[in-house]
């Protein structure tokens, strides 16, 4: 052999050597858990700096936490609510709240979702509640710290939307004013409300978009977002999705579009509904569950057809391990969220079991682990795309509602839930790890795949 190929052989060796000693280290997602509190008082909790420090706190119930460390609380709404339980062996006893999981007998909070806004600009975060489906959701404004002179922290409330209807209505930009607006269903008719921003105690006003239908107070699913690549935000429900018109004036009736998102038999309406490119082809997709009450997460990839739009369905996760690509199964996926939780630039959901959503006789499956899982949102050159399930919690769940943001300021973001079982942060942490470390937290069927991130 001649010299410079003894050279070029020395030199590949000692590269491979060094490749392999030096393996790039990967990034291993894992989640610290905090219980804020073991009481049940909403299945929907939020975030916001709330007394301006400029840390974000957590709001739930009628209670909000300072951050960073979730101890400290404070009561902005009346807390008197108690409820008589029986234990184990027999007695009696009042806890704080509802009963929720101290309990065994189902029960329902006044707080099913929570968000946050600085409603009146003063720069101070406010409070909105949507309550029970049926009732008024009101939002609490925030004293900038002052105390009542009775010396309570309460805040002063506004009615907002009278008989906001839906177990899954948001809260964003609808009509495209750039102003958070709340989308649901009322007395019949999809449609939303928006608040006029020169006199923000006033109630909102009621904006229809469909003429009067079946849906009612626990009608579940709903959505928005710009199906059509129109620009325009347009709204989805189980049963199809709506076109905004080119105008708003006037309040007109919005064309419907039929598609069984989550229509038929063994569904019972959607959760929260989310619009995305998921599969990066230029064409916005829908995110949603089959039954919040039963089995089924699907993603609907939009198509297109000489001009006619329509959806194929895939399947996440369904009622058989088996319907998974990665084994997942769990009921009552009754709340989502979408968030890029590991910062590449691509969105990725959060959503879960909800725990007791009837009761620990009610639904599928009401007593298994109520689990929290986050799912990666993985791209193919092909435009086919992997939702790589990671496991957050197994003795929490969701409620109605799950949140997710940057609480600490680290570029990752927290996972909030409330409900039945209490008030949870998941703090967010990622490191780099060795390749055989980062394998080991990986799902099963994800090992031995060619697909891995």
């Amino acid at each position: 052999m001649t010299q410079p190929h003894m050279t070029i052989l020395t030199f590949l060796a000692a590269a491979l050597g060094a490749s392999a000693a030096e393996a790039p280290l990967q990034t291993l997602h894992t989640f610290k858990k905090i219980q804020v509190t073991d009481e049940f008082w909403c299945e929907g909790a939020y975030y916001g700096d709330f007394n301006h420090d400029g840390k974000l706190d957590v709001c739930g119930g009628p209670f909000w936490w300072e951050g960073p460390d979730f101890k400290v609380r404070h009561e902005y709404r009346s807390a008197t609510k108690t409820s008589r339980i029986k234990k184990a062996d027999g007695t009696e006893v009042t806890v704080p709240g509802y009963s929720g999981a101290k309990g065994t007998s189902n029960d329902y909070s006044d707080n099913f979702l929570t968000y946050a806004h600085d409603f009146n600009g003063d720069g101070w975060t406010d409070i909105i509640v949507y309550g029970h489906p049926g009732t008024d959701a009101c939002w609490y404004e925030n004293p900038q710290g002052r105390q009542n002179a009775d010396g309570s922290d309460h805040w002063p409330s506004h009615l907002a939307v009278r008989v906001l209807d839906n177990e899954s209505p948001r809260f964003g930009d609808i009509d495209g004013d750039g102003k958070p607006d709340a989308v649901c269903n009322s007395k019949g008719f999809l449609g939303y409300a928006t608040a006029d921003w020169s006199q923000p105690t006033q109630p909102w006003t009621w904006h229809s978009i469909s003429p009067k239908g079946a849906w009612q107070k626990y009608s579940h699913g709903v959505g928005f977002g710009d199906v059509n690549g129109d620009g325009r935000a347009d709204f989805l429900e189980q049963n199809g999705w709506w076109e905004q018109p080119a105008s708003l004036r006037g309040d007109p009736e919005w064309k419907a579009h039929p598609f069984p998102f989550a229509a038929g038999a063994g569904t019972a309406g959607g959760a929260q509904m989310y619009v995305y490119d998921f599969n990066n082809d230029g064409l916005n997709d829908v995110l949603t569950t089959l039954n919040p009450h039963g089995y089924g997460i699907v993603w609907y990839e939009q198509t297109q057809d000489q001009g006619q739009l329509s959806f194929k369905p895939h399947t996440i996760v369904g009622k058989q391990p088996e319907d998974s690509k990665y084994g997942v199964k769990f009921s009552q996926p009754h709340a989502f969220e979408l968030v890029d939780m590991d910062g590449d630039g691509i969105q990725d959901f959060v959503t879960g079991k909800r725990f007791w959503a009837h009761g620990p006789t009610g639904d599928e499956e009401p007593n298994a682990p109520a689990v929290l899982y986050w799912f990666k949102t993985v791209r193919h050159p092909d435009q086919t795309v992997d939702f790589i399930p990671y496991l957050i919690d197994d003795d929490s769940g969701v409620g109605t509602q799950v949140a997710a943001a940057d609480l600490n300021g680290d570029r990752l973001p927290e996972v909030i839930v409330g409900n039945k079982k209490g008030v949870f942060v998941f703090i967010h942490e990622a490191r780099k790890v060795s390749r055989e470390e980062w394998e080991q937290a990986q799902p099963k069927a994800l090992k031995s795949s060619a697909d891995r991130p």
